[in-house]
């Protein structure tokens, strides 16, 4: 396993990791697995987690009122190597015989810049999803298993934010940096907040301010994000969602003989957990509210669109103080 340290000032590692294997990843897949903890049929996975009193918990953190987005703004040129969001007016006040205005969205969510929710037929393992549906139930119709569409009556549990530029002291990591357990536990002692069955857990590597800092990268090969190696730890934590504001894993994976592009944390998180991720979060003004008031928990809500067949949705977080 992965020897115990923590990391400099900047993000940078103080001690030599251990780099896990496929074999590892494909243990995981097995020892981790959630199949048929629900019944044979469920199709909600980590979501089960989250039950009528963990949502009572959840809203009795809202104390303010005061709520968040945790959405980034679309963005509508080819970005980080994904499609634009395309907006298109087709009524404007230009036109003298319009009495209103309206546009078109177009928008291929999954990548690297639209926050979204992956559903948990998104992937696959060799001809299986989560809780062993055939890939084949995925067709050109949609996705008869496991859609989003399961899910639309929305997230609603507590969120606990994990922001780990500020554990380290600087403003975002540096790409390739690779969260370890022993970082999500250093996260837990400086917050004060230990991680509870059915919480959200949403990171932050400070993806947006870098952009800002830096401007574009190559996502798949100079990422900052979770190592597999965290995935034990979420399972014992019953984590019911797993959110970033990239792609949640490492870029890339650190797992040896694999290629760019083999995320082991989707692949776990989703296909054996049944824990849905949220992509591309915008964690900024989160991060600052969170550090202003010293609370690292609050209530988190997410409406996905109700997409029969969907394999996911773009989405505004919200998180309420």
């Amino acid at each position: 396993m992965l020897t115990s340290s923590l990391a400099g000032a900047d993000g940078s590692l103080t001690s030599k990791r251990v780099r896990l294997t496929d074999n590892d990843v494909n243990g995981m897949m097995h020892s981790l697995s959630n199949w048929g903890r629900w019944g044979k049929d469920d199709q909600l996975g980590a979501l089960n987690l989250i039950t009528s009193a963990k949502r009572k918990q959840a809203a009795a953190l809202v104390k303010e009122g005061l709520s968040v987005s945790l959405a980034h703004d679309a963005i509508k040129q080819k970005s980080f190597d994904s499609p634009p969001f395309e907006h298109r007016m087709v009524e404007t006040g230009l036109m003298a015989d319009k009495r209103g205005a309206a546009d078109v969205y177009s928008v291929q969510y999954h990548g690297f810049t639209v926050t979204h929710p992956d559903a948990l037929c998104h992937v696959f393992y060799g001809d299986k999803m989560y809780n062993g549906f055939s890939k084949t139930e995925v067709t050109q119709d949609g996705a008869a298993k496991l859609s989003v569409n399961n899910i639309k009556a929305g997230i609603f549990t507590r969120g606990v934010l994990m922001d780990l530029p500020r554990l380290f002291g600087g403003d975002y990591l540096r790409g390739g940096r690779a969260i370890y357990p022993d970082d999500l536990d250093a996260w837990e002692k400086q917050a004060g907040v230990k991680v509870e069955s059915g919480d959200a857990i949403l990171i932050r590597t400070g993806r947006w301010a870098r952009f800002k800092a830096e401007g574009e990268w190559d996502p798949l090969t100079n990422s900052a994000g979770v190592d597999v190696s965290c995935m034990p730890w979420l399972k014992q934590r019953d984590v019911a969602v797993l959110g970033s504001d990239l792609a949640s894993d490492v870029m890339p994976s650190g797992v040896a003989g694999t290629a760019p592009g083999f995320l082991p944390v989707h692949l776990i998180a989703i296909a054996a957990m049944g824990v849905p991720i949220l992509d591309n979060c915008d964690f900024e003004t989160l991060g600052e509210t969170a550090a202003a008031r010293k609370r690292w928990a609050f209530l988190l809500t997410v409406a996905p669109l109700a997409v029969e067949g969907g394999t996911g949705s773009p989405v505004n977080p919200i998180a309420t103080f």
